[in-house]
């Protein structure tokens, strides 16, 4: 069964005249007369009885017309739709955001693509950065924010990044180390330590304190840098940490040195999946935000040489 010859059929069933409906299709009249024989011979029976002037609906004609009038409407509202969805008219956008970045990062993008797109109607999930390209990968999400330390992109993955952050040490203002510029990897020999369960240099970091004999005890565990923070203005541990996640007043972030840790966020999507156009103004968005002061990586990177690598610990 075809599109037309349902609209063919509804509007010889308003017109009950050959040459009207045909007029009112903008078809030649043989044309819908051969797309209604059609109709009825998949249908296997007759849906018009033409007794010289007078056509009417058969029996089969008055059982089928409520099925097809809805199947029409139906297929009206999918092409409506379809064209919001193209105009960006009430389309859906899911996007992942690692829930270790800094929050106010992430809503001046979704600031951004309201004002500009304000038909993206965007689904955000947070999690943390395996979870994210997992679902990513599998379809569940569009396009994501994030990052693996020590880890190259998945080959299915296209990547654009977005900024670096350097990670720091969050300490207690009494702390005993809370007064330097900065704080040594060997001088957190034997402190305490929060471990955040969501941080994406979980099993990264290990091996460079292992190497300079560097031992912290971890007593506490948290999924949300908030309790974390609470936990290390309460003198309870130190907590390895974005340097733009270090926002309570009884907290310093010292950068950590020899060696440092940087991280490098992304915005990822699947490459070769065909993409609604909201992840397109989702990408020129995320492009044109000033992260954390700076322009896009990815648009630093193509206006300008690449800078020389130093001997920092890279994310």
């Amino acid at each position: 069964m075809e599109m037309h010859q349902v609209r063919y059929f509804l509007a010889l069933c308003e017109d009950l005249n050959f040459t009207h409906a045909a007029e009112r299709c903008y078809v030649a009249q043989p044309s819908l007369t051969r797309a209604i024989r059609q109709l009825e011979q998949e249908l296997g029976g007759v849906l018009f009885h033409r007794e010289r002037a007078h056509t009417h609906l058969s029996e089969l004609g008055r059982i089928v017309r409520p099925h097809l009038e809805q199947v029409y409407r139906e297929m009206q509202e999918a092409k409506r739709q379809a064209r919001d969805f193209a105009r960006l008219r009430h389309t859906p956008l899911k996007l992942g955001i690692m829930c270790t970045i800094a929050p106010d990062q992430i809503v001046g993008l979704v600031s951004a693509v309201r004002v500009r797109h304000a038909g993206i109607e965007l689904k955000m999930a947070d999690a943390n950065a395996w979870e994210l390209e997992e679902r990513l990968l599998q379809g569940d999400l569009e396009v994501a924010i994030y990052c693996i330390p020590g880890k190259e992109p998945d080959e299915r993955l296209h990547v654009l990044p977005l900024f670096r952050e350097q990670i720091v040490a969050a300490l207690g203002r009494q702390h005993r180390l809370g007064r330097q510029n900065a704080v040594r990897v060997k001088d957190l020999n034997g402190e305490c330590y929060i471990h955040r369960t969501n941080c994406e240099f979980a099993g990264y970091a290990d091996p460079v304190f292992q190497a300079q004999n560097v031992k912290c005890t971890a007593v506490y565990w948290s999924e949300r840098d908030d309790w974390t923070l609470a936990m290390v203005a309460a003198g309870l541990g130190w907590a390895f940490m974005p340097a733009n996640s270090v926002n309570h007043p009884a907290v310093v972030g010292l950068p950590i040195i020899e060696p440092e840790f940087w991280r490098e966020v992304n915005l990822v999507t699947v490459r070769g999946r065909p993409h609604s156009p909201a992840v397109g103004a989702l990408v020129r968005e995320a492009m044109s935000t000033r992260w954390f002061g700076e322009c896009a990586l990815a648009v630093e990177r193509t206006t300008s040489a690449p800078a020389p690598l130093d001997e920092s610990v890279q994310a």
